[in-house]
């Protein structure tokens, strides 16, 4: 039978709608258990690097698809890997599962009252963050997948990665370590997917950034060592106070006046200054304690270069000794949107949301450890949509807050996000 151009272009469209058809109604079955699993973390939280019992719940799920499972991943992370038994693409797709030392105001039947030891004290946990979301989400799209396996081509990783929040002091953790033990390796990872549902976009809605999405953090600390002396007579003194003030001050010309803003935005704070105990002592010592944000990568070189050439210059010119260390205690390279990975599956999300709730959005200066991965294989994260409609954005709590809410109907939304575009790559990939 001799078929023509239009008649091809037909049964090809055809075809889609009947793969989509399927897509949607697993979907569409999966989202009551995935409302389900969300209720379940959100009651029974637990904070970074003691997911314990959180990795145990994931595993047992895990454990009901056709998947190679692998645990104590990072301390506690868990990871699956779908093999379809054909070649083609590894991606990964990734899920946080910690929670926040946050003492839960919501009214919720599923409200978490656990507590936990964090430093010596007891405090009470919530996911504050949507994390109980991002891994019910993933449960959800793995077990998608695992029905749609004779359809797909290659595998698929899912990765529930601990402490994304940052690993209690002293201990490391999060997907920095998740790195370094190979979770992109065996297989080899090709790209990378992950999404974070956001409390102050409406639901139906998914935003993305090319390139610098989220900025890079580099805390820091500055020890000014001086002369002591009385209050009276500050001629007999190194004053570190005088010399630290002038530091905090010179340190915001760095993007004021050196930074070129109209290309990435950057952000240099002081959070902490520790010195003196009387209004009548200079003392000897003042410290400083501050956090970098930057969302390009030469900028970020040019912050480093001119923190020592201001804090050594400055010193020098006080007669004071200052010792800089940066980064402090834990760094995050910049959260980045592969462009051409982007452009790629900008039309994934265009079809899976409608074009008017996919938003080009700006930067943003807070971080994501998402990023460790992305400076290995290309990778994707974006925004979800989980404001209720009936609540504007100025009322919306804010992220890491007692009163933090998310709507349980944004994450069906994120399970297609994720399906689509392990699909739709794995099929260009094919081609």
């Amino acid at each position: 039978m001799k078929r023509t151009a239009l008649g091809i272009a037909c049964l090809l469209t055809t075809t889609f709608a009947h793969a989509a058809q399927d897509i949607n109604t697993l979907i569409d079955k999966v989202e009551p258990q995935v409302i389900d699993w969300r209720h379940h973390f959100h009651e029974f939280p637990e904070l970074s690097n003691r997911e314990f019992e959180t990795a145990k719940y994931i595993t047992s799920f895990l454990q009901t698809l056709d998947v190679e499972i692998t645990t104590g991943v990072a301390k506690t992370g868990v990871v699956a890997v779908l093999d379809s038994g054909k070649p083609g693409p590894v991606i990964a797709l990734r899920a946080d599962m910690d929670g926040l030392p946050v003492p839960e105001q919501n009214e919720l039947a599923y409200k978490s009252t656990q507590t936990a030891q964090y430093n010596g004290n007891t405090v009470p946990v919530m996911h504050a963050c949507g994390h109980d979301t991002h891994m019910a989400m993933l449960m959800g799209t793995a077990k998608v997948l695992s029905q749609m396996k004779d359809q797909l081509h290659g595998k698929v990783k899912f990765i529930f990665q601990p402490a994304e929040e940052g690993a209690p002091p002293g201990e490391k953790g999060g997907a920095e370590i998740m790195v370094k033990e190979g979770v992109l390796k065996n297989p080899d990872v090709d790209v990378i997917f992950g999404l974070h549902i956001n409390a102050n976009t409406d639901i139906g809605k998914v935003r993305y950034t090319p390139k610098g999405s989220m900025a890079a953090v580099d805390p820091f600390k500055i020890v000014i060592k001086g002369k002591q002396a009385h209050g009276a007579y500050p001629w007999k003194s190194v004053d570190p106070i005088v010399t630290a003030a002038q530091m905090v001050m010179s340190l915001q010309t760095i993007v004021s006046r050196e930074l070129k803003l109209i290309d990435a935005a950057a952000v240099v704070s002081v959070g902490s200054i520790h010195g003196g105990n009387r209004s009548n002592i200079i003392p000897n010592e003042v410290e400083l304690i501050g956090t970098i944000r930057t969302l390009d990568k030469d900028a970020r070189e040019h912050v480093y270069e001119a923190m020592q050439r201001k804090v050594k210059g400055i010193a020098m010119s006080m007669g004071a000794q200052a010792e800089l260390t940066l980064p402090l205690d834990y760094s995050y390279p910049i959260t980045y949107n592969d462009p051409q990975l982007t452009a790629q599956m900008l039309p994934t999300l265009n079809r899976t949301a409608g074009k008017d709730n996919v938003l080009l959005s700006n930067p943003v200066t807070g971080a994501e450890d998402f990023s460790f991965y992305q400076e290995q294989v290309p990778g994707l994260f974006l925004w979800l949509g989980g404001k209720p409609l009936d609540v504007s954005e100025k009322d919306s709590p804010a992220h890491h807050t007692p009163e933090f809410f998310v709507d349980d109907k944004g994450m069906k939304l994120g399970v297609e996000l994720l399906t689509n575009m392990t699909l739709d790559y794995m099929n260009s990939a094919k081609r």
